[in-house]
């Protein structure tokens, strides 16, 4: 069923043309990824189509009575609302009793009287109404996104906190198609994981932009790419896209080479002097200037670049015995390392662990609490963080590269100039002189990222930069990379971008304790779930260290007294005799299938029931563990 349609969107800001005819159909189902390069547009028909925005013409409709939630790139929040009523912040009435009745739980924990009616009315409504699994859908997928402190002001979260909130609360309201701008930026990929497995579970139409290309793989089963103002479909997965793509540009190449033929025979025809009198010769001379544009407004974005790197000696970068601690949290541990000039080395870990501690010490912008760093004489640095630099919005584009360098050279002693770099790196020529006020965010990215390539570093160090650099840029500094003649440090939960470029892992295991692996990301992940499977062996459960990490951040998240909501301590009177009831169900439902194994349609029967309640019980079994880990936290607390 078709849910919106998209027909002949045209939309621009001043001479900048983001749509130029757009077309596309979402039906139920569709779970599209929208592709394109930064600045294309790709935000702004997400406006549209959410009504934030408007085309400057064409037709948009969307089936009545189908509901849309959004996540923006940047979504609005009230600094001074707790996470929970963030969440609950709604027109719904279920959301409205909902938020009336955490408000009052709120005000008996302050000791307010009076409540005592006016809790228990509402206890009923949420009976009648069968909201409490709302509620706890609400605390456990919060919990899920690494969300603990439930009673914590908004004002007070990370940005990425708060966007994890704002997502949340899209996926929490039930809708017949889901809109999310960029909802893995800013996410570790434990996080990015969990987030694939429950938007392949969910039911409805999704369309997302993202730049992580394994969870594009995973996720989508269609791909629109907005190119040049237009939408191309593809309906398959990521991976398909590519094969599909390489058809059409194969396509492409060969009408190119037809046009520059028949532009030679026109030029020639041209030179000896076309006379224009006639209506014949006028449209031959209209043709000849239209293949001419067509012919020179193609942007080369196949340019093969092999750098030339300045030399660098025996010593690159050296790090002994580095330690850095913020008050009681320590960020690194007496961590050691040489780097060598081939290494490709990937930073990984969950967020707030120190990644960006440890590149700001090798860039020298943060001074270690202990240990040594030593830099080779010959060593240049190009650090892209995750902040631009200050970028003067009264400059051209070209001028800004050209501060940096006006030519780059390559390996086999040519010169590759500042303009096509540019080019390479999809700024056309009329883009080039152009103020850099005029760039989108994501463009300004792609120019800065230019800017220090540009400056012949010998090492490059990346601040997650796979947060704001579109698929195609990320492919293009993939090919850079592949000849770049030095080491390259990245911190990066891509893992697709990881995969791709490293040779080596660093990983944050908590308490400044960083452990190397040799290997890409794949690797890295099949070594841990084989050290798992030999702690299991073994007798070990977990990794002790890990979840003393693990409770430590619960520890420090959770700065209110702990204590059971009304639902949660219903549910985890009840749990142990619903996870019984389904064992029991499973258990039968195994004998009923031995004895009929000819009648296929009772057996196709029982086989469904089996799947549900197995899921069933595998949700139930994750709500005991999370029920009994905080009933174990509330007695160590009472206790203390």
């Amino acid at each position: 069923m078709n849910l919106v349609s998209i027909r002949d969107i045209y939309k621009s800001f001043g001479e900048k043309v983001l749509l130029k005819g757009a077309s596309l159909n979402i039906n139920d189902g569709d779970k599209i990824g929208l592709i394109g390069v930064n600045g294309s547009g790709k935000s702004t028909l997400l406006r549209i189509i959410m009504g934030e925005d408007y085309a400057d013409d064409g037709k948009l409709e969307i089936v009545n009575k189908r509901t849309i939630e959004y996540l923006s790139q940047n979504p609005d929040f009230d600094s001074e609302l707790t996470v929970l009523d963030q969440i609950f912040k709604g027109s719904s009435d279920e959301m409205d009793i909902l938020r009336e009745y955490e408000g009052l739980l709120a005000k008996a924990e302050k000791s307010v009287s009076g409540l005592e009616d006016e809790i228990i009315r509402l206890q009923g409504v949420i009976d009648n109404k069968n909201l409490w699994n709302m509620e706890s859908e609400v605390k456990s997928i919060l919990t899920k996104l690494k969300i603990s402190d439930f009673e914590a002001r908004m004002g007070t979260l990370s940005g990425g906190q708060r966007k994890r909130v704002a997502l949340a609360a899209a996926l929490l309201k039930e809708c017949n198609l889901l809109i999310l701008d960029e909802p893995t930026n800013h996410m570790d990929s434990d996080l990015i994981q969990w987030l694939e497995e429950y938007l392949n579970n969910r039911k409805g139409a999704l369309l997302m932009i993202t730049h992580d290309r394994y969870f594009l793989d995973r996720v989508t089963n269609v791909i629109v790419e907005l190119d040049k103002g237009v939408l191309h479909r593809y309906n398959g997965n990521y991976s398909y896209y590519l094969e599909s793509k390489l058809e059409r540009e194969a396509l492409e190449s060969v009408e190119k080479d037809k046009r520059e033929k028949l532009f030679k025979k026109e030029l020639a025809w041209m030179r000896k002097g076309a006379r224009a009198r006639t209506t014949k010769q006028k449209a031959r001379i209209q043709r000849f200037d239209k293949i001419k544009d067509s012919l020179e407004h193609k942007v080369d974005e196949n340019l093969e670049i092999s750098v030339a790197t300045s030399r660098l000696g025996k010593t690159v970068i050296e790090l002994k015995n580095i330690s850095k601690s913020y008050g009681e949290k320590v960020l690194i541990d007496n961590f050691s390392h040489i780097f060598l000039k081939d290494d490709r080395v990937g930073i990984v870990g969950p967020n707030g662990t120190g990644k960006s501690t440890l590149v700001k010490i090798i860039t020298d912008q943060v001074v270690q609490d202990s240990g040594e760093i030593l830099r080779g004489q010959t060593v240049k640095i190009g650090y892209f963080s995750q902040e631009n630099e200050d970028l003067d919005g009264s400059m051209r584009v070209i001028d800004y590269v050209k501060e940096a360098g006006e030519f780059l050279e390559t390996a086999d002693g040519d010169r590759i100039s500042a303009s096509k770099m540019l080019e390479r790196f999809l700024f056309s020529g009329d883009v080039q002189y152009s103020y850099i006020r005029k760039l989108s965010g994501g463009e300004k990215r792609r120019l800065y990222l230019l800017r220090i390539l540009m400056s012949s570093p010998n090492v490059l160090i990346f601040d997650e930069p796979t947060n704001d650099l579109d698929v195609r840029t990320l492919s293009i500094l993939e090919d850079f990379l592949d000849t770049f003649k030095g080491p390259v440090i990245t911190i990066s939960h891509d893992r697709y971008f990881l995969d791709r470029i490293c040779n080596s892992i660093f990983y944050y295991e908590g308490n400044g304790a960083i452990r190397k692996y040799p290997g890409n990301y794949s690797d890295l992940i099949e070594r841990m779930e084989m050290e798992r499977m030999t702690r299991e062996a073994s007798g070990e459960d977990v990794d002790s260290k890990q979840l003393e990490t693990e409770k430590t951040s619960r520890n420090n998240n959770r700065t209110k007294k702990l204590k059971f909501s009304y639902s949660e301590k219903k549910e985890f009177e009840e749990i142990d005799g619903i996870i019984e009831d389904i064992e029991n169900r499973i258990e039968e439902i195994e004998e009923e299938m031995s004895g009929c194994t000819s009648d296929y349609v009772k057996l196709q029967e029982l086989m469904d029931e089996k799947s549900k309640l197995d899921s069933l019980l595998e949700e139930k079994m994750e709500r005991w563990e999370y029920l009994n880990e905080l009933s174990e936290e509330i007695d160590k607390q009472k206790n203390s």
